[in-house]
């Protein structure tokens, strides 16, 4: 990897549904967009890491939001896949390993809804990446109030959960 390579961003873009007919759900398609919005204005052009496997419909996520990212211009070269997070937590340390592995030094960036933002950066600066967020539209999670809350209300166990976890990783050496 050249220097300009390392040193470039690195957008990690958290996954979403896919949808029966293999598409993109819309917070997925908001969280690709939220991230080309940004990156593209970043010099060095980004490297962008879409994360998930695959879900109950379709292909990988991290497969339909590389396939996004290519229809807007992103070359391949700038496209890294990352296919086997199943959770907020999972998809964190396969792109922590991935980045030391391809010797980013970089800064790093998360892309995702609102509501998941916190977590993921609270995440990937617990596994000892400098990250900041990258914010979306503030498109709600479902037009129905209900569905909005549970989504937000999601978050309040899962934040420390993935903490708590996270740095117990740290601790054992597995991050």
């Amino acid at each position: 990897m050249t220097r300009e390579a390392s040193s470039r961003a690195a957008v990690i873009i958290f996954g979403a549904a896919v949808r029966p007919d293999g598409g993109p759900s819309p917070a997925l398609r908001d969280r690709v967009l939220a991230a080309l919005r940004h990156g593209e204005g970043l010099s060095p052009q980004p490297l962008y890491l879409p994360t998930g496997a695959r879900g109950r419909f379709g292909p990988e996520e991290s497969a339909v939001m590389a396939a996004i990212l290519s229809e807007a211009g992103v070359p391949a070269t700038r496209i890294v896949q990352e296919t086997s997070g199943t959770d907020t937590l999972s998809s964190v340390l396969a792109c922590v390993r991935l980045l030391r592995g391809i010797g980013h030094a970089g800064p790093v960036l998360a892309a995702s809804s609102p509501y998941h933002l916190p977590r993921c950066v609270a995440l990937l600066r617990l596994a000892g990446l400098p990250a900041r967020p990258v914010r979306t539209c503030g498109m709600p999670a479902s037009r129905r109030w209900t569905k909005r809350w549970y989504w937000r209300l999601r978050e309040v166990p899962a934040l420390p959960y993935d903490v708590a976890l996270m740095l117990w990783y740290r601790l054992t050496g597995r991050a």
